[in-house]
Order: structure tokens, then C-alpha cells, then sequence
């Protein structure tokens, strides 16, 4: 029965968000176009909620998949300096003051896409001299690597003016604000294809799980999987994280909340995490906008305070 609560709020908040903010939208007045209304609708606030929903699909499976690779309960793509990787090539372009770069995209998405890529491949070179690379190491890696992006974005900060700061700070503390369509329908292609190739692969994610040794005795290239799934994953977080900025927690605590619920085997779990954590994330959103005044609370500051405590009692689960 729990379950179906679970579910059933996630669902009514996925309804009724598009309808909560500042202005008070009738339901009349939606459907005339020609009304503010109908513009605020569906120019703000559905493109918002959808964006929220396919961005908490990206965050969740890319938590499944990265805790799956390296199996271990903590690793996510926030936890591994992948999205701070994104955030410091964001905070660059804004520095440097720079605009659209290639047919119309903003630097700011594409220094922060690459920021995410070459962090992964950092920690792809970096783990060939861990020995146990499944450990507690990669974790410690990626939390060494985030602690030195943060002390190059206070850099950053110090040399930027007042202007580049407060574009920076908004940027760091993630937000689901969006104009139109155009991120909603690139995001939802880019959550399609990384779904979808999870999906495909879920029998040898399940394989990964158990131990290499294993994979390879089935006849899989575990190496050749193992980036390959990495690399479209890190791909669409920094995406993502290049649009929305850092949104921590949402990929560290769905796969969890999902095992719980529903304590089958990973490759039945894949579409089941990507559902749940998009009907999270717009969770997450409407209680940001329920709170928030006349500016919007950064969704970033939900998702953490939800996501720290949950992170400590999977810490304090692990050392038991």
C-alpha cells in the first residue's frame, strides 16, 4: 500500500505543477490563446515541467548506471566530480564573457558539456593507478577532483565582476527556470538515447554487477560495455548540467529508493528508476515553487536538502 501512495504522490504533483507559482492561472483562460495566461502556461510552465521530468530520467539512470559499473552505493555522477567538472567549464565561458558559439548554442552549455567529458576521462586515467578501482578509492578520486574544481571556480569568483558572480551563483546552485521548448526537446532527445542504450544493455549491466570475472566467462567485452555506457551517460549529464546546472542527490538516492520498492534485479529496474526519478524531480520542483516568494528557491537547494541526510544514512548503512 505504500507503494501505491508513493506513486500516486509523485503523479498529483506531476498534475498539479504546472499550475502552481506566482501568478494564479484559471483554467478557462489556458486554452485561450490569445489570454497572458495561456502564455504563461504553456510557454513557462509546462516546458519547466517537462524539463524537470527529463532531467530527473538523465540524473537517475546515470546514478543506476554509474553505481552498477563500479558497485559501489555512492558513486554517482555528482559524487565523482562529473557534474562539478561541468560546472567549472560553465563558470569559464561565463568569465571569459562569451556568447553563442556554434549555431546558436551558448558557450556556456558547451564549455559545461566538455567540462563533464574530459572529467570522465580524467578519472578513466587516473583509475589505471588504483589498484582496486571498485573501492572506495574512485570515490575519494572524484571527491578530490570536485574540491579542486571548486577552488578554481573561487578563482574564478575572485577575478569576476559583480555581473559574471551572480550569473555564477545561480548557475551553482541549479535551477529548472526555462524559456520555451528548445532545452525541453534537446534534453528529451538526449534522455531518450541514453534510456534506451541502458535499457538495451540491461542484461549485461546485470552481468557488470555481479563481478567482471563473471562477464567475461559469458563472452562479454566488459571493458568496451563498461565505457561505452559511461561515456553516453557522461554525455547527458553534461548536457544537462550545462543548461539546469548542478542538481545533486536526484542519481544517488532513486536507484536506492527504487531497490527498496522494488527489490528485483537491476535489469528490470532501469525504466522503473528512470520514471521514478522524473516524477522525483518535478516532486522536488513544485515544492521548491510551493516555498518560493517572488524568486524562485534553486532546485538544487531541494534536492540537497533531501538528498544530505539520505546520503549519511547510506554511509552509516554501508559501514554496518
Amino acid at each position: 500500500m505504500s507503494r501505491f501512495f508513493i506513486w500516486f504522490a509523485l503523479v498529483a504533483s506531476l498534475v498539479i505543477s504546472p499550475f502552481i507559482g506566482s501568478v494564479t492561472l484559471q483554467l478557462a483562460d489556458i486554452f485561450d490563446l490569445s489570454t497572458l495566461h495561456s502564455q504563461i502556461f504553456f510557454e513557462l510552465r509546462l516546458p519547466r515541467v517537462m524539463f524537470a521530468f527529463i532531467a530527473g530520467a538523465i540524473l537517475s539512470v546515470s546514478g543506476l548506471l554509474f553505481q552498477t559499473l563500479f558497485r559501489n552505493a555512492l558513486l554517482t555522477p555528482y559524487t565523482l566530480g562529473v557534474s562539478s567538472g561541468a560546472v567549472l567549464g560553465a563558470g569559464i565561458a561565463i568569465k571569459l564573457g562569451l556568447g553563442a558559439l556554434f549555431f546558436g548554442i551558448s558557450a556556456i552549455n558547451i564549455f559545461g558539456f566538455f567540462g563533464a567529458i574530459l572529467t570522465l576521462l580524467l578519472l578513466l586515467y587516473l583509475s589505471k593507478f588504483i589498484k582496486n578501482v571498485k573501492s572506495e578509492s574512485l570515490l575519494l578520486l572524484g571527491i578530490a577532483l570536485s574540491l579542486f574544481y571548486a577552488s578554481a571556480l573561487m578563482i574564478i569568483f575572485y577575478l569576476g565582476s559583480a555581473i559574471q558572480n551572480d550569473t555564477l551563483i545561480r548557475f551553482t546552485m541549479g535551477s529548472l527556470s526555462i524559456i520555451g521548448w528548445q532545452n525541453p526537446l534537446f534534453i528529451g532527445l538526449v534522455a531518450f538515447v541514453l534510456v534506451l542504450v541502458v535499457y538495451l544493455y540491461r542484461f549485461e549491466l546485470q552481468l557488470l554487477a555481479t563481478s567482471e570475472e563473471s562477464a567475461k566467462l559469458k563472452g562479454l567485452d566488459s571493458k568496451k560495455v563498461t565505457y561505452m555506457l559511461l561515456l553516453i551517460s557522461s554525455f547527458a549529464v553534461g548536457s544537462l548540467v550545462s543548461i539546469s546546472g548542478p542538481i545533486g542527490f536526484v542519481g544517488l538516492i532513486t536507484p536506492h529508493i527504487v531497490s527498496m520498492l522494488y527489490p528485483s534485479s537491476i535489469n528490470s529496474r532501469v525504466l522503473k528508476t528512470a520514471l521514478f526519478g522524473a516524477l522525483f524531480l518535478v516532486f522536488c520542483d513544485t515544492i521548491a515553487r510551493l516555498l518560493s516568494t517572488q524568486n524562485d528557491l534553486p532546485i538544487g537547494i531541494v534536492t540537497a536538502l533531501i538528498g544530505g541526510p539520505f546520503f549519511i544514512y547510506l554511509i552509516i548503512r554501508k559501514k554496518e
